[in-house]
């Protein structure tokens, strides 16, 4: 039996590119390569980019991966990384504490907005049998809910945030009926999960529950290896919208003399042929030409940042996830924690 190991990206992708064979030295990033379906994708990113620069100027250029441990944050003692893709918006945050770390103009080196995006969804079991439809269906009495602790999920505090955004966005919305919101929620889900693993594994190997939020690019895949049978992914009309950072190490990158092919390599991922690889790893193409051919694979669904509805990541974290902070109260009023 399959074991899921998904996530939006890594929580820390480094993709380090060289002109020869002497790579710079990793320390503790492990450059192993992973069941993740984001590391899939830019192994494909990759070999095109690779074929692309050789094309351009005869030149063969070496890109190997380096990642953290989901949601554990890049430490101080890693040199030698040109580019990076970031799950989260405060990361950079905590990459400008680190000690060996000079992160100048870490967005401006964007041509646009990141290269690809995605969302919360919901995958549901076929025909949908508990008519789960929105967000609003999953505070019903009798549906089973299986989730993991947004205290330890990062991909948890996604989908948190976007129910939590749904309950504002209604008629008479306010963070008083968005806690009573969250809490109905809660009160649904019979096994709190600590990571994405556990409640993927609780939802697809165990057969618990009746809906699972989940990221979009991780619904497709688990319907794609089952044949589309046994689950099916319903759209909500709202949810939150997730880009990941994609940037050079503006300091690194000029002292390795690689400025030039990490600055084509961010381009690329604005190209056709790389917007086409994001889409078939069910990742939200910016390009509206991709995004129209694959406009069954994307359902149209109204779109909120955590920048517009909390203020950014780190005024999110600060009031709904950290001690003593609102999830912790609502935690007392659901029975999942009892």
């Amino acid at each position: 039996m399959r074991s899921y190991h998904f996530r939006l990206v890594f929580a820390i992708l480094a993709i380090l590119l060289s002109f020869s064979a002497a790579i710079a030295a990793l320390h503790s990033m492990s450059t192993d390569y992973s069941s993740d379906a984001s590391h899939k994708m830019f192994d494909d990113f990759n070999k095109a980019f690779i074929k692309h620069w050789k094309t351009r100027t005869d030149v063969e250029v070496t890109i190997r991966h380096a990642e953290s441990k989901p949601g554990i944050p890049l430490g101080a003692n890693i040199d030698g990384l040109d580019v990076m893709s970031l799950a989260l918006s405060y990361d950079p945050e905590i990459l400008q504490k680190a000690s060996k770390f000079s992160l100048p103009d870490w967005q401006k080196s964007l041509p646009q907005k990141p290269p690809y995006t995605s969302t919360i969804v919901f995958l549901v079991r076929n025909g949908n049998p508990k008519k789960v439809r929105d967000w609003n269906d999953l505070a019903n009495p009798g549906i089973e809910i299986v989730t993991s602790n947004p205290k330890t999920s990062g991909d948890a505090r996604w989908s948190y945030l976007a129910a939590w955004g749904y309950a504002l966005r209604q008629g008479g919305g306010s963070d008083v009926t968005a806690i009573e919101f969250i809490k109905k929620i809660f009160g649904n889900v019979k096994t709190l999960e600590t990571g994405t693993h556990g409640s993927v594994t609780t939802f697809v190997e165990r057969g618990r529950g009746d809906v699972l939020p989940i990221w979009e690019n991780e619904a497709h895949l688990i319907v794609k290896e089952h044949g589309g049978d046994k689950f099916e992914i319903v759209t909500p009309s709202l949810s939150i919208l997730a880009e990941p950072a994609v940037s050079i190490v503006s300091d690194v990158a000029s002292r390795n003399g690689t400025r030039e092919v990490t600055k084509a390599y961010i381009d690329y991922l604005y190209t056709l042929k790389a917007q086409e690889i994001a889409a078939r790893h069910y990742y939200r193409p910016r390009d509206e030409r991709i995004a129209a051919k694959y406009s069954m694979q994307f359902p149209s669904l109204e779109l909120f940042t955590v920048d517009d509805m909390f203020g950014g990541w780190k005024e999110a974290r600060n009031i709904h996830f950290a001690d003593g902070g609102i999830f912790d109260r609502i935690q007392t009023h659901s029975s999942v924690f009892h």
